[in-house]
């Protein structure tokens, strides 16, 4: 499948995905012709940091492996390592987000309890969270979901609402039931706690792996977890090229972007 890439700017010097790693690469030439983006404030980078620092992602996250892949390092002709957030509880990364998000909610928030809308692992995510934490899930789902997810979520704990054919009448209902009922949604990616919690993986890939790294591929998605990896690693190891990535025939951050914003 075709991909679009855009390269992520370095945090400014006086600052202190699941991922690909490549490492000391073989044909650094790839990078050549793309574009950086603006670099943001150093301000801003800092709190960044420090919130991906005090994330509280470990009562129920695990610091997962960072696995070298021999037989696509071989391919590629680069030493190519993935970070293995399927070893989480529900197999995903959002698991990381969403526990941060609800485990800083006031006593007041947590006890009339969270929404989110989501068709799979973010449901999954909070639903779990919540049932850790001891508040109640509003999980709101597309009636197109299958069935072996919604049963996931109501194991974990959640309250399945089923609305519309597609994720963005779920979003919609949902928000409608925050607002009547006084809970808190918890958003997939456009959130600074969900995106510190997600900034935790890139902790991780710099402690597991403290020698030279080319460069960190990272999904796109809503961006949440290419905006935590990126801030975590730009502040701390700026010579790092930390790249999103995400399929052509869904580029819907891409097709957003201005010209010259780095996408490829």
């Amino acid at each position: 499948m075709a991909a679009r890439i855009a390269e992520i700017a370095p945090a400014a010097p006086q600052s202190s995905c699941g991922c690909l790693l490549r490492l000391r690469a073989v044909k650094p030439d790839v990078f050549q012709n793309l574009t950086v983006s603006a670099t943001p404030p150093a301000a801003i980078a800092n709190d960044t940091l420090e919130r991906i620092r005090a994330a509280r992602v470990y009562d129920v996250a695990v610091r997962t492996d960072l696995g070298f892949a021999p037989a696509l390092s071989e391919r590629l002709g680069n030493r190519v390592y993935f970070k293995r957030e399927d070893q989480q509880p529900v197999f995903s990364f959002k698991l990381r987000g969403a526990y941060n998000r609800i485990a800083h909610l006031t006593p007041e928030q947590l006890a009339k309890g969270v929404i989110c809308a989501s068709a799979g692992n973010h449901a999954q995510g909070v639903a779990l969270s919540a049932a850790k934490i001891g508040c109640r899930a509003v999980i709101v789902m597309p009636t197109t979901t299958p069935a072996i997810k919604i049963d996931a979520v109501r194991r974990r704990g959640g309250e399945v609402v089923l609305h519309g054919m597609s994720y963005d009448e779920a979003y919609a209902h949902a928000r409608t039931l925050e607002a009547a009922q006084g809970l808190t949604f918890v958003h997939p990616f456009d959130d600074v706690d969900v995106i510190a919690g997600q900034g935790t993986i890139g902790l991780e890939i710099l402690e597991q792996h403290p020698g030279p790294i080319d460069a960190v591929f990272c999904c796109v998605g809503g961006g949440g977890l290419l905006a935590g990896v990126a801030a975590a690693i730009k502040a701390l190891r700026p010579e790092i090229k930390v790249f999103g990535v995400e399929a052509a025939d869904a580029d819907a951050m891409a097709s957003r972007s201005p010209p010259g914003s780095g996408w490829r």
